[in-house]
């Protein structure tokens, strides 16, 4: 049974391979983690006009797991802006069987801070 897609911004496909396996055979959920996060700092530096760094992960929910072979695809949007920092809401789906299913795997809320040069935090322009 395929989902529906989400709608809202695409921000990162990748295609899950035989290195980032588990010992259960399935991909490691902190190699998924790690494409989430990638695709987080993208949709949060294009908020901050800058320098964003991870500093926390909320209400990480993974669903299903993902296959080898799979084509993970990361969409995000700004959840909310503080004074520092922006937090990303993230939905991670796959493609599976050549383009037949779509599923979605992984959810969760990144929060990044946006620094400066010297990797101080920074106040985000809000106007």
């Amino acid at each position: 049974m395929s989902e529906i897609m989400p709608e809202g911004h695409a921000v990162l496909r990748t295609v899950a391979m035989p290195a980032d396996v588990n010992s259960a055979g399935d991909i490691f959920g902190g190699w998924v983690l790690s494409q989430m996060d990638i695709a987080g700092g993208i949709i949060a530096g294009e908020r901050a006009s800058g320098r964003v760094a991870t500093v926390a992960v909320e209400a990480m929910k993974f669903i299903r797991p993902v296959k080898i072979g799979d084509i993970l695809c990361i969409y995000g949007e700004v959840a909310r802006v503080g004074t520092t920092s922006v937090a990303v809401r993230l939905d991670a789906w796959v493609v599976r069987g050549q383009g037949k299913t779509n599923e979605k795997v992984t959810e969760g809320i990144f929060t990044f801070v946006a620094l400066d040069h010297d990797g101080n935090k920074r106040p985000i322009d809000n106007s």
